[in-house]
């Protein structure tokens, strides 16, 4: 299983899109790296960081892209069709008092333009094409989100030439304690997530993730890393 050790924050990340700044430059990255064999042959170069304090939960993504496009611009609109990252991560089952098997994840997906779909899913089984048990965050809850893009809101046309393009976010701890109760301080804890780069309706889609998923499909619980959030 892929690891990833998340250390408490030193500097507490600005929410600028500072990858070498100093809230992140002694950060260790993972790489989004693992495609999936449907895609095309543009691979962007994805890295992604995290930290964290007793608050929040802070990441940043770095990609070096072409071929990107952003239309999707309220929030909860389907924003896997265009240049977009991902974020699922499933808290400490215990802290809902449920078993692991049933523990629910949080899936934050956003595009390029800095777009938010974002939902708490129980179970993603597929009945009548949609989850079988999913609670869309409402916009109150998602305006907790804080998001940092580098590019515009909108990117149309298409943009093909290389661009490199960063995303950033801040995920208070209580958003996720509203569906699985109490955390506390997660120093010590372990959760799984995992991390993902996609563009599924450009000119060259593509689909890849931190820890590889078993077909093409992001919503797999089972196919999680590890994300141990050190002291």
């Amino acid at each position: 299983m892929h690891a990833y050790h998340v250390r408490r924050a030193t500097a507490k990340p600005e929410c600028r899109g500072l990858w070498h700044g100093p809230a992140w430059e002694s950060i260790q990255a993972i790489d989004v790296a693992a495609f999936r064999p449907e895609s095309t042959d543009h691979r962007p170069e994805t890295r992604a960081k995290l930290v964290y304090d007793n608050l929040r939960i802070y990441g940043i993504f770095h990609v070096k892209d072409r071929f990107m496009h952003s239309t999707c611009t309220r929030y909860q609109d389907p924003v896997c069709k265009d240049s977009c990252v991902e974020f699922f991560v499933r808290p400490k089952p215990e802290a809902a008092g449920i078993k692991k098997e049933i523990a629910g994840y949080f899936n934050f997906e956003f595009n390029c333009g800095g777009t938010l779909y974002c939902s708490y899913i129980t179970d993603p089984t597929i009945v009548d094409r949609k989850f079988k048990e999913v609670f869309m965050l409402p916009p109150d809850e998602g305006t907790l989100v804080r998001i940092y893009h580098s590019m515009p809101e909108v990117v149309h046309p298409e943009r093909v030439e290389p661009t490199e393009w960063d995303l950033e976010f801040a995920i208070p701890i209580s958003l996720f304690e509203k569906h699985v109760g109490s955390l506390g301080d997660p120093a010590g804890q372990k959760w799984t997530a995992n991390f993902y780069k996609c563009a599924s309706d450009t000119s060259h889609p593509h689909w890849a993730a931190w820890s590889p998923v078993s077909k093409l499909n992001f919503h797999m619980p089972e196919c999680f890393g590890s994300m141990v959030f050190d002291p």
